[in-house]
C-alpha cells in the first residue's frame, strides 16, 4: 500500500532551518514524482516543491526559490525538503503527496494523491 509520513516540523526562529523528511513506501522515486505543499491556517494549500528523482526533475514555487531544496534517498525511499532562511510566512503544515499517475511532474495539487499526515512548522521570534 503507498503510504507517505511527514516528520521534520517544529518550532524555529527566523532565519533559522529545518529538514522535513518524507517516507514513502510501495512505489518508485523514479517514476513518481513527490512535492511537498503547505497549507497555513486560514489559508489555502499551496505547491512549494517537487521532484522526480528518475529525471532530476526540481520545481520551486517562486517564494521559496534560493531559500529551500528538495532531494531524494532512493535507497532510503525518502525525499526531504532543506528550508534555510525561514521567515513567518512559511508557517504552515506540510504535507508531501505522490503524482497519480508516472511520468507526471511540477506542483498542481491536483495532479497528486496519496496525501500523508502532515508536519508543522512555525516559525516565530
Amino acid at each position: 500500500q503507498v503510504q507517505l509520513v511527514e516528520s521534520g516540523g517544529g518550532l524555529v526562529q527566523p532565519g533559522g532551518s529545518l529538514r522535513l523528511s518524507c517516507a514513502t513506501s510501495a512505489f518508485s522515486l523514479d517514476y513518481y514524482a513527490v512535492g511537498w505543499f503547505r497549507q497555513a491556517q486560514g489559508k489555502e494549500r499551496e505547491g512549494v516543491s517537487s521532484f522526480m528523482a528518475g529525471t532530476g526533475l526540481k520545481f520551486y514555487a517562486d517564494s521559496v526559490k534560493g531559500r529551500f531544496a528538495i532531494s531524494a534517498d532512493r535507497a532510503k525511499s525518502t525525499v526531504y525538503l532543506r528550508m534555510n532562511s525561514l521567515k513567518p510566512e512559511d508557517t504552515a503544515v506540510y504535507y508531501c503527496a505522490r503524482t497519480a499517475a508516472e511520468w507526471e511532474y511540477g506542483l498542481d495539487g491536483e495532479n497528486f494523491e496519496s496525501w500523508g499526515q502532515g508536519t508543522q512548522v512555525t516559525v516565530s521570534s
